[in-house]
């Protein structure tokens, strides 16, 4: 599919954001309801007429984006590809009737949004838990703004404070053994090969391939990027769960209706819930 022409800018209106109250209305619990106001809010301010090449990213966060996306309506998504992450997105993407295309074909992307595992106050996230990270950090690296949404339990100072199993590691099957030996010997000794829940065996990705989870100390995990670096120089290592200087822009949805705005260049907004403006 070609590349969609900019189109011209709508003069339909956008909703604006959904009140927390209006969310648990409809029956979404607090975690749900949170990152619901995190996506929404994050489209509102990063989607725009102009942009017509959207990452999809993974998680249980990205639903509400692609929800929020098709509250602009069919004019602008008509002239939009949208790009995805994994089968989860691509699912998302096709069963919502928008326009699918592939970072082969689109390799700059105005906008990706993605969920994490956790973000550090450097906007620095632990990604993978899904086992979608490889995929993830080609488009992200593709997108000249990457914007992260998720819920307050994902806003920590460091990585590695909530998300328990570790840094997520793709690896090529024939090297899980001896990579498990590596990691081991480099600080994480209970590094072990993700499972499987429903059948026999390990997690196979999207692109054929083993994760190992690999918890580091916190004095790893406070420098990311060598630990980063450290590891994907191991061979057999195809790519690393933690994402270093690529977001622009981290969107938290919390407990009371509110959403909090982490950036790069160290800021931080509070944007209160309709009952906290009052």
């Amino acid at each position: 599919m070609p590349l969609p022409s900019k189109p011209e800018v709508s003069t339909e209106t956008i909703r604006p954001p959904l009140a927390p109250q209006v969310i648990a209305g409809e029956g979404l619990n607090v975690i749900e309801a949170a990152k619901r106001l995190a996506a929404y809010t994050a489209v509102d301010r990063h989607v725009k007429p102009e942009h017509t090449v959207i990452g999809v990213g993974s998680g249980s966060t990205v639903p509400y984006v692609v929800e929020r996306i098709l509250e602009q309506g069919q004019e602008l998504n008509k002239n939009r590809v949208f790009i995805p992450t994994s089968f989860q997105s691509r699912e998302l993407i096709v069963n919502n009737g928008l326009n699918l295309g592939d970072v082969d074909q689109y390799p700059t992307i105005d906008v990706d949004f993605d969920g994490a595992d956790e973000v550090d106050n450097e906007l620095n996230c632990i990604k993978g838990g899904g086992a979608c990270h490889l995929r993830e950090k080609v488009v992200a690296e593709a997108a000249t703004t990457l914007i992260l949404v998720a819920d307050y339990r994902k806003n920590v100072s460091y990585l590695g404070t909530n998300f328990d199993p570790g840094v997520p590691i793709e690896v090529v099957p024939f090297a899980y053994a001896k990579v498990l030996k590596n990691l081991r010997a480099m600080g994480s000794p209970n590094a072990t090969l993700r499972m499987a829940v429903r059948k026999a065996g390990p997690v196979v990705t999207d692109n054929g391939n083993f994760v190992i989870d690999a918890p580091f100390a916190r004095k790893d995990m406070m420098d990311p990027f060598t630990l980063t670096h450290k590891i994907k120089m191991l061979t057999g290592v195809v790519e690393v769960g933690i994402f270093c200087h690529m977001a622009q822009a981290a969107y938290f949805g919390n407990a009371d209706g509110s959403v909090t705005i982490k950036r790069n260049d160290g800021t931080t907004e509070e944007v209160a819930s309709p009952s906290q403006q009052k």
